[in-house]
């Protein structure tokens, strides 16, 4: 398809660095521009317009409404003073604003007479050497994008999903920013859901360490003691926040897939079909994580109750064979003068091999019926 040079590998690159231009380089605010703003740039024909000086938002909207193009402005948890002038200068509805100000925002997309907001909650896998009854594994953030006929914002909270390197791959290929706002609302679609492909295949591994130590055989190949259930516990926690940021996402992406849109170019919507798939792909593998979890854990607790049953009969196995001696030296402990036995030159020995007898009898029973 000659409209769009290969949208995949713009979002998704190849492991080799794609070298930036010098174009790209990194917006730097000046003072007259919000301390939250981190790139602010004019695209005119999908190429970053160089003006020989950083543009405050205002400044980069003039720009656009005078001689065409977009503005692509993004920002890092702005308070409400400094996102109000952009809000204001751009007619980004209020209700919008106040969400992307707060933060804490389930994954939606909304339309606001001349605009779209979208929210994508981006995932993190937390490396760590053992799954601890108190380990973090997954660390979200969240990207509120605003899409408008000439402008695109992007508000993103959390110490995790930055998206420079995205919006230097995104200029590398000028065709495919030429289709406006909408391209990157579809790649910041696609990186997001990229990082729940990773995450959920990171934490695959997690859920079979945990199993593999549920079901391997105890000692002397016994009854597994299972794992502290504190940690299975604390990893089905953390598969519920990455549900929370999963699921709520299948229906945006329908909808930007399914629904022609005026402010998305239909070469760009056939696009989210992709990420639509991926997203209810990576979905069904959380909801097959949850239930999984909840097997393993009913698993480790039935084993932790088969082994103590196990141990309760052991030491019901020992208290019966210690009984025989504990019998016989009662019987012969009492302070009676008339017993055969005490007089007898062979009490004290036949009276041994009888108590060690009935001792290794009842052992020997209780061992082949499983009990020792």
């Amino acid at each position: 398809m000659s409209m769009i040079r290969d949208l995949r590998a713009v979002v998704r690159p190849s492991a080799r660095p794609v070298p930036h231009k010098e174009a790209a380089a990194p917006f730097e605010p000046d003072t007259t521009t919000s301390s939250a703003v981190v790139d602010c740039a004019v695209y005119r024909d999908g190429a970053r317009v160089q003006n020989g000086r950083p543009l405050s938002p205002q400044e980069a909207m003039r720009e656009v409404r005078r001689d065409g193009g977009f503005v692509w402005i993004g920002l890092h948890e702005p308070t409400e003073a400094e996102f109000a002038g952009i809000a204001s200068a751009f007619g980004l509805h209020p209700l919008a604003v106040e969400d992307a100000v707060q933060a804490h925002q389930r994954p939606k997309l909304e339309r606001y007479d001349d605009s779209l907001f979208t929210v994508f909650k981006t995932v993190h896998y937390v490396e760590h050497d053992q799954l601890t009854a108190n380990s973090e594994v997954i660390d979200t953030g969240e990207v509120m994008c605003f899409t408008g006929r000439d402008f695109f914002i992007t508000v993103r909270h959390g110490g995790q999903g930055s998206l420079r390197a995205l919006r230097h791959r995104l200029q590398e290929d000028p065709e495919l920013l030429a289709k406006g706002p909408s391209a990157v609302l579809h790649a910041i679609a696609d990186h997001v859901v990229d990082g729940y492909i990773a995450v959920a295949d990171s934490v695959q591994d997690d859920i079979d360490e945990v199993e593999t130590e549920v079901f391997s055989p105890g000692r002397n190949g016994g009854v597994s003691r299972g794992v502290d259930s504190a940690r299975i516990y604390q990893l089905k926690r953390e598969v519920l926040e990455f549900k929370r940021a999963v699921a709520p996402l299948l229906r945006p992406m329908q909808l930007l897939s399914e629904r022609p849109m005026r402010l998305v170019d239909p070469d760009i919507q056939k696009y989210f079909r992709d990420v639509a798939d991926h997203v209810a792909r990576v979905h069904e593998q959380v909801m097959g994580f949850d239930e999984l979890l909840n097997s393993i854990l009913q698993a480790n607790l039935a084993q932790a109750s088969v082994a103590q049953n196990e141990d309760m009969r052991k030491i019901t196995a020992w208290a019966a064979i210690i009984a025989v001696p504990t019998m016989v030296c009662g019987v012969y402990g009492m302070n009676f003068d008339h017993m055969p036995e005490l007089h007898w030159k062979y009490g004290y020995p036949v009276i041994m091999c009888v108590t060690v007898a009935l001792c290794l009898g009842i052992h020997r029973t209780l061992k082949r019926n499983g009990w020792l």
